[in-house]
């Protein structure tokens, strides 16, 4: 998995808080989840953080690349990847799908032409519960959540 540090980063002073492969099947999604969400609660992130930001956020990216990237497929596996320093949490989900065209797929879901769709709901929560989302290929699709300390 790619954590390749932005400008001026360096991975040298991150610890890797979780580096799990799990099957496409959704029922894996709330064992990942509680377990990113515990190790929050250890590395003392924000209460707020730890029950709100990071399990609505990475649920919906895990749900994402099982349902969309790997559209569900039993042989492909989806890898969740925590990692923290003193600033931030960063989180990479990776799934075997081709990607998706990130700017396309963001829409506003509150506007009223928009308030009846069923889809593209999740990078909006992500991107109003995390600092930052980047979508990236890394022999695979990546979506990589970047969550600030408060």
């Amino acid at each position: 998995m790619n954590l390749s540090p932005s400008s001026g980063d360096s991975l040298r002073d991150m610890r890797v808080a979780l580096d799990v492969e799990i099957p496409s099947d959704v029922t894996y999604i709330e064992r990942v989840v509680a377990l990113v969400t515990r190790e929050c609660a250890e590395l003392r992130l924000s209460p707020r953080q730890c029950a709100l930001n990071v399990p609505v956020a990475l649920t919906e990216a895990i749900s994402n690349a099982i349902l969309r990237g790997n559209r569900e497929d039993s042989a492909k596996h989806v890898r969740v990847r925590a990692v923290v320093d003193d600033s931030r949490l960063i989180l990479e989900v990776k799934d075997e799908g081709e990607g998706f065209d990130f700017d396309a797929c963001v829409i506003d879901p509150t506007t009223p032409d928009q308030l009846e769709r069923e889809d593209g709901r999740g990078l909006f929560l992500m991107q109003r519960l995390v600092d930052r989302v980047e979508r990236f290929t890394d022999s695979g699709n990546v979506v990589r959540l970047t969550l600030n300390r408060q």
